[in-house]
């Protein structure tokens, strides 16, 4: 099979995780992400998480749980390394925020900082990862103004 790329592409992160049901559930339940794929050899696990039908410019978190490391906690993005993600209102902020906040998994209180920042709160995944969740940060959007489409 061939592949479509016909350009060098940055497509996908990879985390390792002690647990991938947990953090499964975590950035389903708390981030846009979905399941894509799941995949399984004698080392362990992995699954492939993006946007829903993201097939123009897909891009992938990849949550690894080798056989050797499960029950740890395997976090690599903290203090303030983080994984970004926009959302399109800023009720969308407060929502997760709170979801995240019952779940016990709120790092961030919603917070309005200077520009080019937003609106943002973050949560921290399972294994201690920190994930933002922004509003108004407009990366999107300015990527998209400045390359053109």
């Amino acid at each position: 099979m061939g592949t479509g790329l016909t350009q060098a592409r940055w497509t996908h992160v990879a985390l390792p995780t002690g647990d991938l049901d947990k953090a499964i559930a975590f950035y389903t339940t708390l981030t846009p992400l979905v399941v894509v794929e799941r995949f399984a050899d004698a080392d362990g696990e992995s699954v492939w998480l993006s946007n829903d039908k993201q097939v123009e410019t897909p891009f992938v978190l990849v949550l690894v749980s080798f056989n050797k490391d499960k029950g740890g906690q395997l976090g690599l993005l903290h203090p303030f390394a983080h994984i970004g993600i926009e959302v399109p209102q800023r009720s969308d902020v407060d929502e997760i925020a709170a979801r995240a906040r019952e779940l016990g998994c709120l790092h961030w209180e919603p917070r309005q900082m200077p520009p080019p920042v937003g609106y943002i709160c973050a949560l921290k995944d399972p294994d201690g990862n920190v994930i933002e969740i922004s509003h108004d940060q407009q990366v999107f959007d300015t990527v998209r103004r400045l390359w053109g489409n």
